[in-house]
Formats: structure tokens, C-alpha cells, sequence
């Protein structure tokens, strides 16, 4: 997966000039990668394009021009992204009450293990979480995660948390989207 360079970031006044722009770019990328699973689970998958488009917002919004400041963001967004042969994906929890939000996500503490990617070979690979999202007690409403593909297409994505049993297949766009960020060859019909 190609990682974020510091050449690739604008000062914040020219993002600003260009920033509808690369918004708009940016949204387009993210279309093809944000799959739903089922009503409360939402999963963006990130690539560059992606990744970049958040940098530049945090780097406009708290004006940030020194150069270790913008070194953290490159660090920390770049993170999110997986290494060679795996996905990285934000993962929303979206609970629209929130009155029940507290205690749904301490209900679905277990949702960690039993998040999988499918694959059009028939295996699958479980999410691995990032452990400071989470603690004893609760998860948190946003979750990074990555998913280890190697050489397999992904297909699709599968909660077995018996509150939150899923399954969802991706489209033909997801499928194209995420082998392109992996590198693997696409083959345009």
C-alpha cells in the first residue's frame, strides 16, 4: 500500500485555494470503499487518496506549518494504512441514539474477534484491531483495523457477533477499488 508523503501535502492557505478540488477527489475515492454492514457497522477502506485528503483537513483546520507537527500527521495517518498485502479501513460504529450508545458498545465489546473478510477463494482473515481504541469496559465508536490479504481477492465481509450477525458481498467497484490498492493486477471489462 503506498503511504503519504511529505511531498505530496500542500502549505495550508494553497489547500485552502484547492480544497474543493481535492475534496471532491477525495469523496470519489471513497465512494467504491465504504461498504455497510448491516444498520450500525460502516467500514471505509483507506488508500492514499484517502489518507491524504484527512491529513490536509487537519493540517488546515489547526494551521500547523511546523515541520514536526506535519511529520505527526503523516505518522499517525499513515498508520491507518496497511503494509504490503493487507487493507486498512476505518471502522464506524454508528448508533444513532445516544441514549443506547454507551451501552451497546460495551455489549459489542467482543466485536474484535469476530470481524472476518472474505475472500473469492473461500478463505477469510479476521480484523485485527488496534488495541487503544479499546479497554476492558467498552469499544470505541471508531475503529482502526486491517485485514491481512496476501495474494487473495477480497469478496466480501462477514460479523459473527451473535448481536451483530452480517455478512455482506462487495461490488464489483469495492473489489476493482481495494486490488488496485493493493497493487494487484485489474482487468477492466
Amino acid at each position: 500500500m503506498k503511504k503519504v508523503e511529505r511531498a505530496d501535502l500542500m502549505d495550508f492557505v494553497t489547500y485552502g485555494e484547492r480544497r474543493d478540488s481535492v475534496r471532491a477527489a477525495a469523496m470519489a475515492a471513497k465512494a467504491p470503499r465504504r461498504v455497510h454492514l448491516g444498520e450500525h457497522l460502516t467500514f471505509l477502506f483507506e488508500n492514499a487518496e484517502t489518507i491524504r485528503y484527512q491529513i490536509q483537513e487537519m493540517i488546515r483546520a489547526e494551521q500547523l506549518v511546523r515541520e514536526r507537527d506535519i511529520q505527526h500527521e503523516l505518522e499517525t495517518y499513515n498508520a491507518v494504512l496497511g503494509g504490503p498485502g493487507e487493507l486498512g479501513a476505518t471502522l464506524l460504529i454508528e448508533i444513532p441514539d445516544e441514549a443506547d450508545r454507551a451501552g451497546l458498545l460495551r455489549a459489542w465489546r467482543d466485536l474484535p474477534g469476530h470481524l472476518w473478510m472474505t475472500f473469492t477463494d473461500g478463505t477469510r482473515a479476521q480484523a485485527a484491531f488496534d488495541p487503544e481504541q479499546m479497554n476492558e469496559e467498552k469499544l470505541s465508536s471508531v475503529q482502526f483495523l486491517k485485514f491481512a490479504v496476501g495474494n487473495r481477492t477480497p469478496a466480501g465481509l462477514r460479523s459473527e457477533l451473535p448481536a451483530l450477525r452480517e455478512e455482506a458481498d462487495f461490488s464489483d467497484a469495492t473489489r476493482r477499488a481495494l486490488q488496485e490498492d493493493l497493487g494487484q493486477i485489474v482487468l477492466r471489462g
